[in-house]
């Protein structure tokens, strides 16, 4: 896959992030439920997903998942939680409110798991830049809930 992919696949994905968190909330309401939304959402994208690796035949086996740890399951919870929480909050605070807050939960979370090395990202300390582009963030969030 060519470098410049690299760069647009992200961009593309955090397009869709703030359409995702409308659909998901015009979801809940037309159920009456944040939780059944967020649950319609996974199995749609769970469908989905299993189609797709069974296509390619890349179905891991039951012994591999065995061998997983606790925390390599925690990425669906996390994603059940954002999806709900994008349910809940998206439609209540506007997408540009409700995205700038999660940009700087996701940067500020970033910082955190280069600087440390954690969650095999590699290791890369904060630099007085990083910092000062986060409090720009922040900055930015500032301004945006003013508005």
């Amino acid at each position: 896959m060519p470098n410049w992919w690299l760069l647009a696949l992200p961009l593309i994905a955090g397009t869709f992030m703030p359409l995702q968190a409308g659909i998901n909330g015009q979801l809940a309401k037309h159920l009456s439920s944040v939780l059944a939304a967020a649950l319609v959402s996974f199995l749609v994208g769970g469908c989905a997903l299993l189609i797709v690796v069974a296509s390619q035949r890349d179905l891991p086996s039951l012994e591999l998942l065995k061998s997983l740890s606790w925390w390599h399951w925690s990425g669906g919870l996390l994603g059940a939680f954002f999806i709900a929480t994008a349910a809940y909050s998206g439609p209540r605070i506007g997408a540009l409110l409700f995205m700038v807050l999660v940009l700087a939960g996701q940067l500020g979370m970033a910082l955190l798991l280069d600087h440390k090395g954690w969650a095999g990202f590699r290791e890369a300390p904060i630099t007085a830049g990083k910092a000062a582009g986060m409090a720009l963030i922040i900055g930015g969030l500032w301004l945006i809930r003013r508005g």
